[in-house]
């Protein structure tokens, strides 16, 4: 038997648990084979490994819920049970990227996920096309990260182009960075579920890790490293084949982008769509497109994709 203790912190305990833990009672029962305790704000797990990581899994995306909605009902812990049951399981070695600052498995939710690990492990050039919130960024830069701690490359370098979405740069406080990091904030977030705080803050001032805008990229070779484009539909051609251009001996590259969500002037058009056209069936260069059964934030995110297709067909 295996003992694993989760800290509940910042968490109203009567919210979270339940009336009585109710919440928790319910967890419980569909492990049956485990003993879950809760006790102040600890709860404790016993078990075997396999079913600790699930019970783990159920219980962060309950955190997560909480953390977003400030409650969960037991209708909530029965749909996250529900979705654990139902997510892909592999029984490969590898269907573990990583693990993550809490212990959290990193791990791809859906076969398309999958489909695009296996297109970057047999490609050096992968396109991941797809909607808001399939988690494109976020297993690009868990695939990232994962071929730093096994030393494949020696640096990391995360990029977008710096596109106002009906924002105004200039409006904004602070220099070009500050004005900047906001729009990279998404990838910083990835980062700190997966890298603890200091080793990341070390990676960051040592350039281990490089988060730059796409123009900071211009006139480089980057040699050794697993380097990605986020945002990639807001990129013009020439911006996007400059970034391509880059990629140096023993790298690794994942350009992500989503059709749906152009920020460029009307009369311009995408690096992303243009490369899709030049590039498709290049050897060596693989696309994988994600749709909105991908989506794994929460789910009325996917109606509302699938409400925005259906409009964008009709128009």
């Amino acid at each position: 038997m295996v003992e694993k203790i989760i800290t509940l912190d910042n968490v109203s305990l009567i919210d979270f648990l339940g009336v009585e833990n109710a919440n928790i009672k319910e967890v419980a029962t569909a492990f049956p084979q485990s003993k879950i305790i809760s006790r102040g704000n600890e709860i404790r797990i016993k078990g075997t490994h396999p079913e600790i990581l699930k019970i783990n899994d159920v219980l962060n995306m309950l955190l997560d819920h909480y953390h977003k909605f400030g409650k969960v009902t037991q209708d909530n812990v029965q749909e996250y049970l529900q979705e654990d049951q139902e997510s892909p399981k592999s029984s490969e070695p590898n269907s573990v990227l990583i693990y993550g600052t809490k212990g959290a498995r990193i791990s791809p939710k859906t076969a398309n996920q999958r489909t695009l690990i296996k297109a970057v492990e047999e490609n050096p050039v992968v396109f991941a096309i797809g909607p808001a919130g399939t988690g494109k960024t976020y297993i690009s830069v868990a695939l990232a990260v994962r071929a730093l701690k096994e030393k494949n490359v020696k640096k990391i370098v995360i990029t977008r182009p710096a596109v106002e979405a009906g924002e105004n740069l200039g409006f904004l406080p602070g220099d070009l960075q500050e004005k900047i990091d906001p729009y990279l904030r998404p990838i910083y977030d990835a980062l700190d579920d997966m890298i603890p705080t200091e080793k990341l803050q070390y990676y960051l001032d040592n350039r281990v890790i490089e988060i730059a805008p796409l123009a900071y990229m211009r006139g480089r070779t980057l040699h050794n490293a697993f380097i990605l484009l986020d945002e990639a539909q807001n990129t013009t051609p020439m911006q996007l084949k400059m970034f391509l251009t880059r990629m140096g001996p023993y790298s690794k590259m994942i350009i992500n982008g989503d059709r749906s969500q152009i920020d460029l002037p009307k009369k311009q058009l995408s690096g992303l769509i243009d490369a899709t056209n030049v590039l498709k069936g290049t050897e060596g260069v693989g696309f994988v497109e994600l749709e909105a059964k991908d989506v794994i934030r929460h789910r009325i995110v996917k109606k509302i994709i699938e409400a925005y297709d259906r409009a964008q067909k009709k128009e």
